[in-house]
């Protein structure tokens, strides 16, 4: 999914991972990015009230506007584990920092998993030695499949770009599949680039791209405890100070990566066979708009309805009318791709609907609300709701 060609690293970071054992197949869960020099750093994280203790860490240590390095796991998530769990999660940055000879406040910290359990110090001592001995400029897919949990690919991108006739590149990776809810996700997203940039600047973009990316998808409803994500900016592309139009170039490359990333999370929720764009337009105001598409984008009955193949307006409707907004049922006109299925808040037939289950069995297609309110739009990406999301959570611990 790059902007062009295949690229895999950034100037100046070195990443790996090892199988620690914290994971229940030995396969890796245990890795480290390394940043040559300190870079610039800004992160967003979870707005839930339960955080974990890797979220409580790093979100102290972010402000201190600059870092060297990440390290993240899989397998425990170290979530409601209270005074130890912090203990262990600043104890794990301090076992990286002898290994790197920088300060463990520079460590930003990360881990997903089960929820309640305290990690393993012992498993993370053994593993770290080999794990920086083993850093590479083209370790970052390894980290990519370490932080992996329910999803079933890695999942990465790359865009490259010029700020002032110096090239740059932008690289992002992330893991999600399930607990997805706008406000962040169950997920990690690390975005790596080498262009110089000050903090308020990379701050603000990470905010804004965050709001029409990781905030605009839902699989499921939930937000979980630890979702992360990080932006490491380490200069060494060697470019001057960025002009405006520099930093448009570096937002738009930004926006790309983690769009992308975004609709990766959604095409690989748990059990997912769908992609549904829900977009909402004529609303009457920005706060209707998002809310409505939320609403349909979360409903159970209207996911259910999209694995089935069956274009059920009338769950639409109802989640449009639960959404606490300003409409008015016969005004209500919904589209699957270009086939409208209802007008004026009434079914548009049975023909209509046939031509709309065809377009149901396709593995994307968008679902259009004109609210006919106001003029504003909004749009949530969503998945289906199938079997299998139910047998993997059923599953996930035993």
């Amino acid at each position: 999914m790059e902007k062009q060609g295949i690229r895999q690293r950034v100037n100046g970071f070195k990443a790996w991972a090892v199988a620690a054992g914290l994971k229940k197949d030995d396969a890796p869960d245990l890795a480290l990015i390394f940043s040559e020099r300190r870079a610039v750093a800004a992160g967003v994280f979870t707005t839930n009230k339960v955080k974990a203790a890797p979220v409580i860490v790093s979100q102290e240590r972010i402000n201190r506007k600059y870092a060297r390095a990440i390290l993240a796991n899989a397998g425990c998530a170290n979530a409601c584990t209270g005074r130890q769990g912090l203990e262990a999660a600043r104890g794990t940055t301090d076992l990286v920092a002898r290994h790197l000879n920088i300060p463990a406040e520079e460590i930003l910290v990360a881990s997903t998993g089960v929820i309640g359990q305290l990690p393993n110090m012992q498993l993370f001592e053994k593993a770290l030695p080999g794990l920086v001995d083993k850093l590479s400029p083209d370790g970052i897919p390894h980290v990519a499949r370490a932080i992996m949990t329910t999803d079933s690919f890695p999942k990465m991108v790359f865009y490259p770009e010029k700020a002032g006739g110096t090239a740059y590149g932008i690289l992002g990776i992330a893991k999600g599949a399930g607990m997805i809810m706008p406000n962040m996700a169950t997920m990690l997203s690390f975005i790596l680039t080498d262009i110089q940039i000050d903090h308020e600047s990379l701050r603000s973009a990470l905010g804004d791209c965050v709001k029409s990316t990781f905030n605009r998808i839902t699989v499921d409803g939930d937000t979980s405890t630890n979702d992360t994500v990080f932006v490491l900016a380490n200069g060494m592309a060697g470019n001057q100070s960025p002009t405006e139009r520099d930093l448009a170039g570096f937002r738009e490359g930004l926006q790309f990566v983690m769009g992308e990333l975004a609709r990766m999370i959604v095409k690989d929720g748990e059990g997912a066979t769908k992609v549904i764009r829900i977009e909402v337009k004529g609303a009457h105001s920005a706060s209707d708009a998002e809310n409505a598409a939320r609403a349909v984008a979360n409903s159970s009955l209207v996911k259910t309805a999209f694995y089935g193949q069956d274009p059920n307006w009338g769950r639409i409707m109802a989640g449009l009318g639960r959404a606490g907004i300003r409409m008015q049922e016969e005004e209500v006109d919904i589209w699957i791709d270009e086939v409208q299925i209802v007008g004026g808040g009434l079914g548009k037939g049975f023909e209509a609907e046939q031509k709309a289950a065809q377009k149901m069995t396709n593995r994307e297609f968008s679902v259009v609300i004109d609210l006919h309110q106001g003029l504003f739009q909004d749009a949530i990406i969503t998945c289906d709701l199938t079997h299998d999301y139910v047998s993997i959570n059923a599953h996930y611990r035993t």
